[in-house]
């Protein structure tokens, strides 16, 4: 097992290589936070396209087949039956009212599902939080340095035989 440096896991490494190793490591935080942002951007955006699609083939049902879709209705109704023609008519635009609900509702179905989706806020939450951790984050305290009295006394007298020797 080793660490993402190369180095074996529990070596001692440098200040300098762990600071590579947390660097490149928020670098692929990052990087990873951003494609989720994306993926979850088009998610929302594919959804929002199909509810749009719904809507526009719904409108464009009732304006475009409602004049050849009653005609036939109304007077197919009407060989079918000995109803008058303007209630023929009257059922024929009912029923072409009913399938442009239908897709409408298709759409709503849609639209709601795009809207409640909090992808950008659930990244944007994501992000604070790794920055928040990151700023709490302090160094581990370091020991202090052992220092032993006898060793303490003698540091100014060998100071100074060291000096003596070198003049």
């Amino acid at each position: 097992m080793s660490a993402p440096d190369g180095s074996p896991v529990g070596a001692e490494r440098s200040i300098g290589q762990l600071f590579a190793s947390a660097t490149t490591e928020m670098s692929a935080l990052v990087h990873d936070e951003i494609a989720l942002a994306k993926a979850q951007l088009k998610q929302d955006v594919k959804r929002g396209a199909t509810s749009g699609g719904a809507f526009t083939v719904a409108g464009a049902v009732l304006v475009f087949s409602l004049p050849m879709l009653n005609f036939a209705l109304a007077y197919g109704i009407r060989t079918w039956s000995d109803w008058n023609l303007a209630i023929c008519f009257l059922l024929s635009f009912a029923a072409n009212v009913l399938i442009a609900l239908v897709l409408v509702l298709i759409g709503v179905v849609f639209a709601k599902k795009a809207k409640k989706s909090k992808g950008p806020q659930k990244v944007a939450a994501s992000v604070k939080e790794t920055a928040g951790v990151l700023q709490k984050a302090k160094p581990h305290p370091r020991p202090a340095p052992v220092t032993t009295p006898e060793l303490e006394d003698r540091a100014p007298a060998a100071i100074e035989a060291v000096a003596r020797s070198s003049s």
